[in-house]
C-alpha cells in the first residue's frame, strides 16, 4: 500500500508520462486504481492504437473506429500524437471513409495535432479516400495504403519536416503540392506510390531536405532532385520489373546522379542490373560521399557489364570511408561465379582511388549468399587492394537454406587468402531480428 501511495503522490505529469508508455487498453485500466486516478488517462497526449495487444475489443472496420472516435472525444487535453493502426478492413464498408474524415475533423478542432500516423490495410481493394484537412501545427505526416486528396486551395504544413507516403494513391499536382508547399520539410520517404492518372513524374527542390528515401516501383516513373543543398542521405529501392527495363535502367541513373552531393547513398535491389544496360559517364563523382551500401545479386552469370558498374561506383566515390555490400544469391552458385567474379576483379586492382587513399571500413554482409568461395572472393579483393583498410566485418546468418557453418566455413577459407593488409577482420553472428530490420523492403515484396 505504501508503495501505491508513493505513487499517487507523484505529480500528474509523471503519472501521465507513465501511462503513456503503456498500451491504450492498459492506460483506461488505471481508472479503477483509485479516485486520483480515474480520469488520468484522458490526459494523455498520445495514442497509438491498432497495434498487437490494443485491439479496443473489435475488428470490423467501421465499428473500431467508432471506438476510436469515442475514446479521442473523451480526452480533456489536446491531441499531439495520433497512430492509428488497421489491417481489419477485408469486409470494406461505405462508411469507414466518412468516419476517417469525421475523426480527422475531431482532431482539428482539439488542435494542437503534431504527429499522424494513418496505416489502413485494405487488402487489395482500394485504399481508402482521405480529404487531409490543414493541421497548423502538424510536424510528422505518415500516411499508409490511403487515396490522399488535398482539398481545394490548400496552402500547405508550414511546420511539417518528416513525410512517409507508403503504397499511397495521390495525384501528381497534389504531391508536388504537398511536398513544395511544406518549407520546413527535412525528410522524405516515399514508397509505391500510385499516380491517380499518370506514371509518377515529381521534380523535388526543397532547401532543407536532408534526407530523402524512394522506391521505384514502375517503368515509366520519373523522379530527380533539382536542388537540395541540405541533403546528406539518400535511400533507394527498386522491385524487380518484368518489362521496361531500359526505361527503368534510364530512370534509376537519372535518380542517382541528381544526388550526387550526398554524404551516405544507399542502393537497395540489383541496381548494378539496371547500370549495365545504360552507358555511364566516365566523369561523374559523388564528391562527398563518405559511406555506400549496395546491395548486390550475385548468380552464375555474371558479366562484363554489370562488373563495370561496379568498377563505376567505385571510381565515382574518390572519398569513401565506409563500404557496405548486402551479398543475395536466388539460385545454387559453383565456382563458375567466383572465377569470373576473380577474373573480373583481378584486372583493376589499382584504378581506384578510395581504395588508396580513404576506404577504411568494408561490411561484407553474406546475406543470402550460399558460396563461400564467391565471398572469399570479394573479401580478398579489399584484402589485396584498399591500401589503408583498418576494419573488415564478414556478417553470417544461418538461415534461409544456406548450407550448415556458413561461418564457419567462411573462416576456414580465411587463411587461404595471402594477403599482407594491416585489417583488423572481424565476423559478425547476425540474429534474425538484426538480418530482417536491415533487410531492403523489396524483399519481401518480391517473395
Amino acid at each position: 500500500m505504501a508503495e501505491a501511495d508513493r505513487i499517487s503522490a507523484l505529480p500528474v505529469d509523471i503519472k501521465v508520462s507513465i501511462l503513456s508508455r503503456l498500451v491504450v487498453k492498459d492506460a483506461v485500466r488505471t481508472s479503477a486504481l483509485a479516485r486520483s486516478w480515474r480520469h488520468l488517462w484522458t490526459l494523455l497526449p498520445c495514442l497509438r492504437l491498432g497495434y498487437v495487444g490494443d485491439k479496443l475489443g473489435v475488428t470490423t472496420g467501421s465499428r473500431w473506429l467508432e471506438r476510436v472516435h469515442h475514446l479521442v472525444s473523451s480526452l480533456k487535453g489536446p491531441l499531439v500524437d495520433l497512430e492509428l493502426f488497421h489491417s481489419g478492413f477485408h469486409s470494406l464498408h461505405k462508411n469507414v471513409s466518412p468516419l476517417i474524415h469525421r475523426l480527422l475533423d475531431l482532431l482539428l478542432q482539439k488542435g494542437g495535432l503534431e504527429k499522424l500516423s494513418l496505416y489502413i490495410e485494405t487488402h487489395g481493394q482500394p485504399p481508402v479516400l482521405i480529404h487531409l484537412p490543414y493541421f497548423p501545427h502538424l510536424k510528422v505526416l505518415r500516411l499508409d495504403c490511403c487515396h490522399l486528396v488535398l482539398p481545394a486551395g490548400f496552402q500547405g504544413f508550414n511546420r511539417l519536416t518528416t513525410l512517409t507516403l507508403k503504397y499511397a494513391k495521390i495525384s501528381n499536382d497534389d504531391l508536388h503540392v504537398l511536398i513544395h508547399t511544406s518549407p520546413n520539410l527535412t525528410t522524405l520517404s516515399m514508397f509505391d506510390i500510385v499516380p491517380s492518372t499518370v506514371p509518377l513524374s515529381l521534380n523535388i527542390s526543397m532547401p532543407l531536405l536532408k534526407y530523402l528515401e524512394f522506391r521505384i516501383n514502375v517503368p515509366g516513373e520519373k523522379v530527380s532532385v533539382i536542388s537540395a543543398p541540405s541533403l546528406e542521405e539518400a535511400h533507394f529501392n527498386y522491385l524487380r520489373c518484368s518489362d521496361g527495363s531500359l526505361n527503368m535502367a534510364q530512370a534509376t541513373l537519372r535518380l542517382v546522379m541528381s544526388v550526387a552531393t550526398v554524404s551516405t547513398l544507399n542502393l537497395s535491389f540489383d541496381v548494378l542490373k539496371y547500370f549495365s544496360l545504360v552507358t555511364l559517364p566516365c566523369n561523374f563523382t559523388f564528391p562527398r560521399l563518405r559511406c555506400l551500401k549496395l546491395s548486390l545479386l550475385i548468380n552464375a552469370n555474371i558479366n562484363k557489364r554489370t562488373h563495370d558498374a561496379f568498377i563505376w561506383f567505385l571510381r565515382s566515390m574518390p572519398l569513401l570511408e565506409e563500404l557496405e555490400l548486402l551479398l543475395s544469391s536466388y539460385t545454387s552458385l559453383n565456382n563458375r561465379a567466383a572465377i569470373q567474379l576473380k577474373d573480373l576483379l583481378a584486372k583493376n586492382n589499382n584504378a581506384f582511388f578510395c581504395l588508396n587513399q580513404t576506404l577504411k571500413t568494408v561490411r561484407i554482409n553474406t546475406g543470402y549468399l550460399d558460396d563461400v568461395i564467391t565471398g572469399i572472393t570479394l573479401v580478398k579483393f579489399f584484402l589485396l587492394n584498399a591500401k589503408v583498410l583498418k576494419l573488415m566485418k564478414i556478417a553470417c546468418w544461418e538461415s534461409y537454406g544456406m548450407q550448415p557453418s556458413f561461418q564457419a566455413r567462411m573462416i576456414e577459407e580465411m587463411p587461404k587468402v595471402e594477403v599482407s593488409s594491416d585489417a583488423k577482420v572481424i565476423f559478425e553472428d547476425i540474429t534474425a531480428y538484426e538480418y530482417y530490420s536491415t533487410t531492403p523492403e523489396w524483399f519481401y515484396d518480391w517473395n
